[in-house]
């Protein structure tokens, strides 16, 4: 395999620092966070995790990504309901991805593609380089037109409200990726993918699908954060990478994908009438013929909008069918049983989740050789519910949200979780303690400090502190506060 370093250079986007990068960049998803169309669902996000990591994993092995800047990015991928066919790459090692997207690619070699060629973008510096060009613009503004290119997939109004300026406006339509950043980025996503074990052959599948989408859903946005334009040339391209004979067929789905894009298409937030025609679909005639991924989607995605739509005997139906369907698929039984749990308690039906949740299965499918298994997320997210709504396991529960923040500590969710779990244990600086660091895991020292303001407040009024716990809790709520004032003062000065 030819190296990164032997590739030819697009200039190494020195002029902006990693660090630099990274705060725009966490201006930006700061932005997202607070956006109602910003999502995280376990389910989807552990999917999106297990084909993500692999492609971090092999970039690293292949050069493409140093050990700095490993370090100093984010590398989280933000999901939204938004259902436009697209994914981007964002300053600092963000990246967007639409559960349009989700709904309509054909397997994880498909997401790895588009990922793989998002992260190429990243690690190339090739945003920092469009960053450069704006050498006279300050980072806030350049922030702001991408937060509107953002924008505008929604509301032009909108979009015109956070690009602020003409200055802004003019230099908006130079902060979009060159045909030479876009070849480079399929070159080096191929490569990405490969290495991690995926099959070279969903990148001209994906290709196809954001051919299709272009002509579909263009709405004007700013090219910076549109599905990019693809060319006859650039598929033939990859084409050629692959060496691929003209009679191979593409891998047939899983059927664990097949159900992650029925709750991606599920979750884009469709009307009750689209929400009706998919109950009704797994009614059709046609579904029995159909391919038992086909059959899988169907199913998954009936049982979930009849929930939505409070029509329990129809959610039944589906997850029953869906049942029989993956029971010699692990991953796939994996997946129907959250969803199980899920309308479970969509029902109040807290026994049953329990029943469903004991002996679940915390560790997933490997993929290829660069596979990436960790604890469950979903799981662990469906236990805490439940936990939390019995009020039993508290501690076990406590026990276990602490272990996995240990290692995921900008987990927003989980540390809510926790901060429950506190609550109802009697521990309220604890709980206060742990909101704090929900609202530091969504970007946000100012809402984090009025947490710990108010955990300060508590201990006065209980008239200080009483025992050793307390004294230690006191301690770290002390010398977290004095972090986060001493970070709201550098955002200060960056303005």
């Amino acid at each position: 395999m030819v190296s990164a370093s032997a590739l030819p250079s697009l200039g190494d986007g020195a002029d902006i620092s990693l660090a630099a990068e990274r705060r725009l960049g966490d201006r930006i998803a700061r932005e997202i966070y607070r956006d109602p169309d910003f999502l995280d669902d376990p389910v989807i996000a552990d999917h999106v995790q297990r084909v993500w990591q692999p492609l971090l994993a092999a970039a690293r092995t292949r050069g493409d990504l140093g050990n700095e800047m490993a370090e100093r990015f984010a590398w989280d991928v933000l999901l939204g309901r938004d259902r436009t066919v697209n994914a981007f790459a964002l300053p600092g090692g963000y990246f967007g991805l639409h559960l349009g997207l989700l709904a309509v690619v054909g397997s994880d070699d498909e997401l790895a593609s588009v990922l793989g060629h998002e992260l190429s973008h990243v690690t190339q510096r090739h945003i920092s380089r469009l960053m450069a060009r704006q050498g006279q613009i300050a980072p806030w503004t350049i922030g702001a037109m991408i937060l509107g290119a953002l924008a505008a997939s929604k509301s032009a109004d909108a979009a015109n409200a956070l690009i602020v300026g003409g200055q802004a406006v003019s230099a908006q339509s130079q902060l979009n990726f060159s045909r030479d950043m876009e070849r480079e980025a399929d070159r080096l996503g191929f490569g990405v993918m490969t290495q991690a074990g995926f099959d070279g052959r969903g990148f001209v599948g994906m290709f196809d699908k954001l051919q299709q989408a272009s002509r579909l859903n263009d709405n004007g946005a700013y090219p910076y954060l549109r599905s990019h334009p693809l060319t006859t040339e650039r598929i033939a391209d990859m084409q050629s990478r692959q060496l691929l004979d003209a009679q191979a067929s593409p891998k047939a789905p899983s059927l664990s994908h097949a159900l992650v894009a029925a709750r991606a298409r599920v979750l884009a937030n469709p009307g009750p009438d689209a929400l009706l025609a998919m109950v009704r679909d797994a009614d059709s005639p046609d579904t029995q013929a159909a391919p038992p991924a086909r059959q899988a989607g169907l199913f998954y995605a009936a049982a979930l909008a009849g929930s939505r739509l409070r029509d329990a005997r129809a959610a039944r139906s589906a997850v029953e069918r869906l049942t029989a369907l993956v029971r010699s698929d692990p991953a796939a039984q994996q997946l129907t049983t959250w969803l199980a749990v899920e309308l479970s308690l969509a029902a109040d039906d807290v026994t049953t989740a329990a029943r469903l949740l004991e002996g679940g299965a915390t560790f997933g499918p490997t993929l290829g050789p660069a596979a990436w298994t960790e604890p469950r997320r979903p799981q662990l997210m469906l236990e805490a519910q439940v936990a939390l709504l019995t009020g039993t396991g508290l501690e076990r529960l406590t026990e276990r949200l602490q272990t996995w923040l240990a290692a995921h500590a900008r987990d927003a969710q989980a540390w809510q979780r926790l901060a429950s779990a506190y609550a109802l244990q009697g521990q309220p600086l604890r709980g206060l303690r742990a909101e704090a660091e929900a609202q530091v895991a969504r970007l946000d020292p100012a809402g984090a400090l009025d947490r710990l303001q108010a955990a300060q407040d508590l201990l006065r009024q209980a008239g200080g502190v009483r025992g050793s716990a307390d004294h230690v809790e006191a301690s770290i709520i002390d010398t977290r506060r004095r972090q986060l004032e001493s970070m709201l003062r550098e955002q200060a000065l960056e303005r």
